[in-house]
């Protein structure tokens, strides 16, 4: 920390001005010695020093929050194009929320769904000519999971419940308390 001069403390610590008309002695209320005034500088340079750290830690957070909400933008962003891609998939039957549909790759390059899974195809005997491409859930909100993040889903919508639960009941008088101690696969 820099070492204040006398005349330099006299600026930082910025004294009452005098006031004439005060019934006071001008004198002694502006009495003061040289170390009162450098501790006075020195007390406002420490709390200069400790709200500029302060704010910048502040602000620290605040930029690792950006960064999050930015890295989930993206992720919505993709959830989104993928979405729209097997919504775009060719397919010859009316697809219902909560069923499991196989998506599968032509020879031509055209993906189509099916409500056949590998195994079944080979069931009948035959092997299917086309290239398996995964199984997904239409969901309610007509976004698809993929049928390996479907119990992830599931516990992810069973806590929402949950909350919305728990909040319904403290609109009626009860106390309201959501768990925020999740597992740490539920919200992935």
């Amino acid at each position: 920390m820099e070492k204040l001069t006398y005349e330099a403390a006299v600026k930082k610590a910025q004294l009452v001005e005098r006031n004439p008309q005060s019934m006071l002695d001008p004198l002694r209320v502006s009495m003061h010695d040289e170390g009162d005034i450098l501790n006075l500088a020195q007390q406002i340079q420490n709390a200069d020093k400790q709200l500029k750290n302060s704010t910048c830690q502040k602000l620290s957070i605040i930029l690792e929050q950006i960064r999050m909400l930015q890295a989930q933008a993206v992720d919505i962003l993709k959830e989104s194009s993928h979405n729209s891609l097997l919504h775009s998939a060719a397919c010859n039957f009316t697809k219902k929320p909560g069923h499991i549909y196989h998506l599968y790759e032509r020879a031509t390059g055209q993906n189509y769904f099916s409500m056949l899974s590998p195994e079944e195809w080979s069931c009948g005997g035959s092997v299917d000519p086309h290239t398996y491409k995964g199984s997904y859930r239409l969901e309610h909100d007509l976004s698809w999971t993929p049928v390996e993040k479907i119990k992830q889903h599931d516990d992810k919508m069973k806590w929402v419940e949950e909350c919305m639960e728990k909040a319904l009941a403290g609109r009626r008088g009860t106390p309201m308390a959501i768990d925020f101690n999740l597992s740490s696969n539920t919200l992935k």
